[in-house]
C-alpha cells in the first residue's frame, strides 16, 4: 500500500474543545483510517505551521483524501497537507528508471 503524510492545523475552536474535553485524537483517526483499509504508523505534534503530522497507508489515492476529505469536513482543522511518500526501494527505482525518460534539458 502506498505511504503519505499528511500535516494539519487545528482550529482555534478546536484546541479549546481539547483543552476542555482532552481526547486522543490519534486514537479516532488511527480507527478512522483503519475503516477505510489503512494503516496509521505513526502521529505527532508539531511545532510551527502544523500541528499534527501523520504517517500512515492507504489502499490508493482516491481513498486516502476521501478519509481527509471527511476528517477535514468536521471543522476541526484549518489547513490539510497530504503528501505521497516513496519507499526508499521506490525512490532507488525511480531514481535509476529516470535514465530512460528521454528528458532533454532546454538547450540541450
Amino acid at each position: 500500500m502506498p505511504y503519505y503524510m499528511v500535516q494539519a492545523s487545528y482550529t482555534a475552536e478546536a484546541w479549546a474543545a481539547q483543552i476542555a474535553n482532552p481526547q486522543d485524537r490519534m486514537a479516532v483517526l488511527g480507527k478512522m483510517i483503519e475503516s477505510n483499509g489503512g494503516k496509521l504508523h505513526a502521529g505527532y505534534y508539531s511545532f510551527g505551521e502544523y500541528d499534527v503530522v501523520l504517517i500512515l497507508e492507504s489502499p490508493d489515492n482516491e481513498t486516502v483524501a476521501s478519509t481527509m476529505i471527511a476528517a477535514a469536513a468536521g471543522g476541526a482543522v484549518s489547513s490539510l497537507k497530504t503528501t505521497v511518500l516513496l519507499t526508499n526501494d521506490e525512490g532507488q527505482g525511480a531514481i535509476k528508471g529516470a535514465a530512460d525518460v528521454g528528458y532533454s534539458a532546454p538547450g540541450g
